[in-house]
Order: structure tokens, then C-alpha cells, then sequence
């Protein structure tokens, strides 16, 4: 039987205890789109038979391998979602205009890295037209109405994708960002919602709506699921014009200054900005937090670039002559936006540029100054009354907090808050400066527990998982260190590995050549590994593969009587890691006999 919450980790353990298989789950899966009665959530299922199949397929691998295929398939078995802008072969990308539809002839490069690692594509959701919207309700195929509220907005463009997650259908769901579109859905419907670093993720198969900006973004019930699946679909594509190579910035492990901006805005909502305000309370209860206020002027003048000259350009540069040879397949609120102004001169478009330019350069002196900035997801959550009444004026507010990100560059990830007095969700955005995304993922893992109190619409809460996120894989040059001491995993200097982006390969040993001692006043206490001409021990070592551009930083922080060598672990493999300079063992106790610095510490010894 299904799990009633779609979690990678509760479908995992069901597939474990024989109690689910793939084909029992596409049927579940199917069943419960059919029961919930909500048509205007998908533009296209896969057929049934096409899924049967696949599932049959899953059901051999793991008769095959049975639990090495959870490590091999990392989303075995896992049902997912995409928004019909992002194109998938045998279906056709509608990109929410029927008469634009065409039929791709290759899958895009993140599905395809999800459906490699066992993730099962279910179908294509509902878009605001052309991605051009943060409601909702721009689609012929109908509005997405709130899974929480049918009178209220699910938000969009991506409004199909976090519907499907929030109800229960799928376990997660890609959609795209360029404006808000992965964040805002996120908010309104109780869901985590990733917005990476723009070229993080390939956009290579995604019908642009503005190509400089787009994202691929992220739908799931938590962080842990977001960043699995973001660990999967992460990585350089040399084939897409504006995919790169991101520089990660490691996680804080310390204290945080948060910025808030200054003055919050909530457009008169005073449920939303109630919900806001009880969130952030809540959120001040961790400890180690600093919050310091942000002029938000920078962001709104950067944000007004959106729908001005080069970008408006931009958007319809994608579409071609489409909406002036088919106006009548526009939504009206879509085709009053493209319409906006004519193209803008050279000299327009340099202009814009350049004043980005400016505002990017004072984006990133703020960043010296925080590490994270806080910001309401949406100031107001509209009903679809309000949208009718007036499209435009009520879409350009739902953008206060979340149009200028992808203009300056800047990574987002959309947490759940408390709700509103009214039932209805409420969330918070974390921003960082590029290749901070394992920096928000890890501090919104923290405030989890402060702010995030179901899944979805289901009444489960999030699980408390202490576990540290690994870092995105990386193709940058990297140094192997073994640590030995209070750097390894879980003691009091860890965290200097793990900000500069250290990431856990292997726990090991030395060679028997090895001995380790307890060194005499050093805070915190550390052992002292050196090697010996004669016979040693083998020593418990821990090796953490290191950006190399973070390397000689860290190197300059080793402070006397230690320092990096060469050790040679079990097997013969050399690496760099911590030795001790031999005076300092002059009245050090002799600990080799415990193996490991871990076991003697439990062993209830004391470093002096």
C-alpha cells in the first residue's frame, strides 16, 4: 500500500517491505488524480500503458538488485511531475497554448537525469501561459484553484506542478523561475520550493520564456526531498548557452546574520503579515541568529528592469512572430504584457544593462554585510476574484519579494510558515548570493522544526532528520585531506571543513606505521597523529575532499604544533592530511592503543 504522504523516504521504505511495487503505485498514482477531481492540474498523463511498462522495468531492478538499487537509483520508484514548458518526447509541450503545441524531439536534460536515476515521470502540469504570470489563472486549459482554498490562487507560473505535490499525487515537481514562478506556488501551497543558482541546473529542453534568467526549479514536501532531487538534476551542461560551472558556498555552521527588509511591505494584508510576523518570532528562537535590517530599495529598483525594455524584449524573442500572427490564442492578461511597449533602441538596451550591472555590484557589497536574506514569499495571497478584477496590477504585487533574484543572480529556496488565520499557507524566502544553495538548504533544514508543521495538505508533520545534507556534486578541482582529530565529523572544528564546501568521501584508517597521542593544553583538545620508523598502529581517520580553491585558506588556519603531510591509508593510497611535529608528544598521553580519536573520547577519556 501507498503512504498517504508521498516522501522519498516513506515510498522507499514501502518498496523495502514489500508492501508497495512500481506497478501498484502507478496505479495509486492514477487513482488518486482521478478522485480528486481537479482536470485543470494536468495538460497531459502519460498513457496508461507507457507507465505499466516502466513500472515493470522498476519491478525487475529491484527483484534484481534489491537494496543496492536505492544506492544505485538514488529516485527509485519515485512518481514526479513537470510543468508543460519543459519538454519530454512522446508528449506534447504545450507551453499552456494549445495552438503553439509541438512535439520535442529529445527530453529535456533534467527530466532525463531524474528518470536515470529511477524517478517515474507521471505527466505534464498546468502553466500560466507562456510562463508568463505568477497566478495561476493565465492558462485556456483553466485556472489552478488553491488546494487549501478553491477560492484563492495556487500561484504560478508553476501552478500545476505544486499542486500536484501539495495534493498528494506526485512526491515532487519540477517547474521553472524566472520572475517567482517556483517560489510563489511553493508558498501557497505548503510546499519547499528550490530556486537554484541560475546555470546550476541545465535549461537545455525548457521553451524559454526568458532564456538569460530561467530556472529549473524544485517542488517537494521538504528540504531533505528538494535537495535529493536537486542533487540529481545539478551539474554543468556544455551544451546550454547559460549553464555554468557554480562556485558552492559551504553552509554556516555558526552564527547567521539575516537580513530583513526595511520596511516590510504586506499591501494591507494583515493576515499575511500577521503569519509573517509569527513565523519570524518563531525563527528567532534559533540559536546563533543575528537579524539586521536591509534597505529593500535596491531590490525594487532592480526588479522594475523585469518588464522593462531588454528582458520584456527578451520574452517575446521567444515566442517569435507567434503572438502577433495569433493574438487570439493569447490570454488577454498574457498578450497585454507582450504588448506592453514596442522593442527597445540599442541605446535602451545597453541602458538596462547597465544600470543591472550597477544594482549587482551593490547586491553583492550587501552580501558582505549578511549571509542570508529573509523576505516574505508573497506580501498578499489574492482569491480569484481579485485576479479577474484587476490580472496585471494584482500579478506585478505578488512580485515584490521575488522579482529581482534571478536579475542579480541570486539562489532561493521557498520554506513553509505558519498559516494565516484563515487556513491558508504562508511562507517564507531565503536568498543567497550565487553558489549558496547548500547554504540555504542546510539553515532552512534548521528552521524546519520552527516553522513548517505539515506536508502539504495532509496533517503530517515534517520529519526531524539531523543528518547533514551533502554538498551538490561538484566537477571542480578538489584536494583529499584525512582528518584525524576535532575536524572529524560531529567534533567541535568539523565546521571549518564543512564552510569551505568539505564534503565526507570515505572513513578509513592509516597503515599500521601510525601513532596518535593526546596532546597536552590545546582548545579544543586534539590528538597528535605522527609516523613511526618501527612498528605503529593503524589509525581511524576520516578523508573530506575539499575545493581546492578553499584548500590553502584552510591550510593557513592549522595552527602549531600541527600540519599537513602525506598519510598513507590502508590499501596504500597517499593523501594530505594532519601530522603532528614530534617535541609536542613530550608528556602527551599515548592513545594509539584505542585506534581512533572517536573511540577514545567515548571510551570516557579526557585530553589534557
Amino acid at each position: 500500500m501507498m503512504p498517504s504522504v508521498l516522501n522519498i523516504t516513506a515510498l522507499h521504505d514501502t518498496y523495502r517491505q514489500g508492501s508497495l511495487t512500481p506497478s501498484g503505485l502507478v496505479n495509486e498514482v492514477l487513482q488518486r488524480i482521478g478522485a480528486a477531481h481537479r482536470p485543470e492540474i494536468w495538460i497531459n498523463l502519460r498513457p496508461r500503458a507507457e507507465l505499466e511498462e516502466q513500472a515493470r522495468q522498476l519491478a525487475a531492478l529491484l527483484q534484481r538488485e534489491g537494496e543496492a538499487v536505492f544506492q544505485r537509483y538514488p529516485l527509485f520508484g519515485i512518481p514526479f511531475s513537470v510543468k508543460d514548458n519543459i519538454e519530454v518526447t512522446g508528449l506534447p509541450n504545450s507551453v499552456g497554448c494549445p495552438v503553439f503545441a509541438y512535439t520535442p524531439k529529445e527530453t529535456a536534460s533534467a527530466v532525463q537525469r531524474l528518470e536515470a536515476a529511477g524517478a517515474l515521470l507521471i505527466g505534464k502540469t498546468n502553466l500560466d501561459q507562456f510562463a508568463t504570470g505568477l497566478t495561476g489563472t493565465r492558462s485556456p486549459y483553466g485556472a489552478v484553484p488553491n488546494p487549501f482554498a478553491p477560492g484563492s490562487i495556487t500561484g504560478g507560473s508553476s501552478s500545476g506542478s505544486a499542486a500536484s505535490v501539495a495534493l498528494g499525487q506526485v512526491a515532487f515537481s519540477l517547474g521553472t523561475d524566472t520572475a517567482g514562478s517556483g517560489r510563489i506556488p511553493a508558498a501557497f501551497c505548503n510546499l519547499v520550493g528550490i530556486k537554484p543558482t541560475p546555470g546550476l541546473v541545465s535549461n537545455r529542453g525548457v521553451f524559454p520564456a526568458c532564456e538569460s534568467l530561467d530556472c529549473v526549479s524544485v517542488f517537494a514536501l521538504d528540504v531533505a526531498d528538494g535537495w535529493r532531487v536537486l542533487s540529481q538534476i545539478a551539474g554543468h551542461d556544455p551544451s546550454q548557452a547559460y549553464s555554468r560551472s557554480i562556485e558552492a558556498l559551504g553552509p554556516l555552521c555558526r552564527e547567521v546574520s539575516l537580513g530583513l527588509p526595511a520596511p516590510l511591505e504586506f499591501l494591507g494584508d494583515h493576515l499575511a503579515e500577521t503569519a509573517f510576523r509569527s513565523t519570524l518570532e518563531a525563527i528567532q528562537s534559533r540559536k546563533g541568529l543575528h537579524i539586521q535590517p536591509v534597505d529593500f530599495a535596491l531590490f525594487r529598483q532592480t526588479a522594475a528592469l523585469l518588464y522593462e525594455g531588454p528582458w520584456l524584449a527578451e520574452r517575446r524573442a521567444s515566442l517569435g512572430d507567434f503572438h502577433l500572427t495569433h493574438p487570439e490564442a493569447l490570454d488577454p492578461a498574457v498578450r497585454a504584457v507582450l504588448s506592453r511597449r514596442g522593442e527597445p533602441s540599442a541605446e535602451e538596451t545597453f541602458e538596462g544593462l547597465h544600470r543591472l550591472e550597477q544594482f549587482r555590484q551593490a547586491c553583492r557589497s550587501l552580501f558582505e554585510t549578511i549571509d542570508i536574506l529573509l523576505v516574505p514569499t508573497a506580501p498578499t495571497h489574492p482569491t480569484l476574484a481579485a485576479i479577474a478584477e484587476a490580472p496585471l496590477e494584482r500579478n506585478t504585487e505578488l512580485g515584490l519579494y521575488t522579482n529581482f533574484v534571478n536579475l542579480l543572480g541570486l539562489c532561493a529556496l521557498a520554506l513553509p510558515g505558519h498559516f494565516r488565520a484563515d487556513g491558508l499557507p504562508a511562507g517564507i524566502t531565503l536568498i543567497g548570493p550565487a553558489g549558496a544553495d547548500h547554504r540555504l538548504a542546510e539553515f532552512a533544514r534548521t528552521l524546519e522544526p520552527l516553522t513548517h508543521r505539515r506536508l502539504g495538505i495532509s496533517k503530517h508533520a515534517p520529519r526531524i532528520d539531523s543528518e547533514p545534507l551533502a554538498p551538490l556534486p561538484s566537477g571542480e578541482r578538489s584536494v583529499r585531506l584525512a582528518v584525524v582529530g576535532a575536524h572529524l565529523e560531529g567534533e567541535p572544528l568539523n565546521w571549518q571543513l564543512r564552510e569551505r564546501g568539505g564534503r565526507l568521501v570515505q572513513q578509513t584508517r592509516t597503515t599500521p606505521r601510525y601513532g596518535l597521542f593526546a596532546l597536552r593544553g590545546t582548545v579544543p583538545p586534539k590528538p597528535g597523529l605522527i609516523r613511526l620508523d618501527g612498528p605503529g598502529s593503524a589509525i581511524a581517520v576520516e578523508v573530506w575532499e575539499l575545493p581546492i580553491r578553499r584548500y590553502g585558506e584552510f591550510v593557513a588556519e592549522v595552527p602549531p604544533p600541527l600540519a599537513i603531510g602525506t598519510l598513507e591509508l590502508e590499501g596504500g593510497e597517499q593523501v594530505q592530511g594532519f601530522l603532528c611535529e614530534a617535541w609536542a608528544l613530550q608528556g602527551a598521553e599515548d592513545i594509539r592503543a584505542y585506534g581512533g580519536w572517536r573511540a577514545y573520547r567515548q571510551a570516557g577519556r579526557s585530553a589534557t
